[in-house]
């Protein structure tokens, strides 16, 4: 292994393929190996990557290693990166600067050459070919997102690695995962990719979080890496299938002000050789998303399933605050939340207000908008019934600040985060063992 790069600093070292396999080690300076798990980067493809250009197959490392950098003040060094996405970095770069001033301090990219590498052709399927790919879930915004281009055909992209970790105890979420998505397609003969990776392992995300949670609402993936991430990972298979553009649908909508990692002035600026992508159904409140939702299956498919549950993937629960929030968007929609996927009646009207009045969720600021954009078509529905009319009224007038409690968060859990920021890199690696098993602690607990 040849030296450390100058302090602070990050290095691609080796970039390897194997097949469908992707495998990156990286050499860091000191200062900054806390924020790495100490296991190389990997990525799995459907498709064989071997003849991808080395500027391309570094993608996927540089999506997950730049944000980290430009944290903490350090300098990437890469052999060789393709040179649209070098540019890419440089806008996505300045955006987060702009985002995160507390914070980020931008670094520089160093290569020993960029490489205007040749787009690839489409080499799927002749009677399915497409050249679009999504990022899908089958949850509300994917779906969203699907219905808005179903004229392209488009290849769905199913991506395991941070809401379904790689590890084994995960293995039936994700075979549940597939499964869903795989039937979503041959129902509409369209192709489907799955991707499956490390990338929350590779970075040591509860250090991240130990440094930066203090500026950030969510975790450090959702509020700054997983935009550039998640599509960077894509590049390799992008390239190999010759996909010209690439959707990831919106989260939050125009005029939600909030720190996230998805945005259009993130994704809009990511892109390759030959592929642009897309930051998708921005212009629409997460109702309104709901609202062509509704169109399409009154129209084309009556018996559609959404899955939103935080809980489950074989199905919605039904009882977690995001399948409640879905059930009553799909009722404001003109839908009957139990026939896509939501058991759902008016008796939950009363158990749904009881679990936000009482707390029993941790919601975060897009919660609250998500409520203020449900209360906000409310005001415009008339109730079918006593409880939806009791509900109603309520949340008419709800304080919808009192649901996001920053408090909620434990005190110790907060004074972890103060430790570990604070140890020596030496100490902080003998108590990582201590701070992990107590971090997977309060999080069994709920906390």
């Amino acid at each position: 292994m040849s030296s450390t790069p100058p302090s602070p600093a990050i290095r691609i070292d080796t970039i390897d393929t194997d097949g469908t396999d992707l495998e990156c080690t990286i050499v860091c300076t000191d200062d900054l190996r806390r924020f790495f798990g100490g296991e190389p980067f990997r990525v799995s493809y459907d498709v064989p990557i071997e003849d991808v250009p080395d500027g391309i197959l570094a993608i996927p490392v540089l999506s997950q290693v730049c944000p980290v950098a430009w944290a903490t003040g350090a300098d990437v060094y890469v052999p060789e990166v393709d040179e649209t996405f070098a540019r890419a970095l440089g806008d996505v770069e300045e955006t987060l600067l702009s985002l995160y001033p507390e914070f980020m301090e931008g670094g520089e990219l160093y290569t020993r050459r960029t490489i205007d590498v040749e787009p690839a052709e489409n080499t799927a399927d002749a009677e399915t070919a497409s050249d679009s790919g999504l990022l899908f879930t089958g949850g509300v915004d994917s779906t969203c997102s699907y219905i808005r281009h179903r004229e392209e055909a488009p290849t769905l992209i199913s991506i395991r690695g941070w809401t379904i970790s790689p590890s084994a105890a995960h293995d039936d979420r994700w075979a549940d995962l597939r499964s869903r998505v795989e039937r979503f397609a041959d129902e509409r003969d369209l192709e489907t990719q799955f991707v499956e990776s490390n990338m929350l392992s590779f970075l040591d995300h509860p250090m991240l979080l130990a440094h930066f949670k203090r500026f950030v609402d969510g975790g450090w993936y959702s509020s700054v890496g997983h935009g550039v991430g998640l599509l960077g990972l894509c590049a390799p298979m992008a390239h190999a299938r010759g996909t010209e553009d690439l959707y990831v649908a919106a989260t939050h909508w125009d005029g939600i002000d909030l720190e996230w990692g998805s945005r259009p002035d993130i994704d809009d600026h990511v892109r390759w050789a030959g592929t642009q992508c897309h930051h998708d159904a921005y212009d629409l409140t997460r109702q309104e998303r709901l609202d062509v939702i509704a169109e399409y299956a009154r129209e084309h498919d009556p018996e559609l399933q959404l899955q939103t549950c935080n809980d489950r993937m074989d199905g919605n629960c039904g009882r977690c605050e995001k399948c409640y929030r879905t059930a009553v968007g799909l009722r404001l929609s003109g839908l009957d939340p139990a026939e896509h996927g939501y058991p759902f009646s008016d008796a939950d009207y009363h158990d749904l207000r009881r679990s936000l009045e009482g707390g029993e969720w941790i919601l975060g600021e897009d919660e609250r908008y998500m409520w203020a954009d449900i209360r906000d078509r409310v005001r415009e529905t008339e109730p079918e019934s006593a409880a939806e009319r009791e509900f109603f009224s309520w949340l008419e007038t709800a304080d919808l600040g009192e649901l996001v409690d920053e408090s909620k968060s434990p005190l110790h859990h907060r004074a972890l985060r103060a430790g570990a920021r604070n140890a020596p890199n030496g100490v902080y690696t003998t108590l990582y063992p201590a701070w992990n098993a107590a971090k997977n602690a309060s999080r069994r607990l709920g906390l």
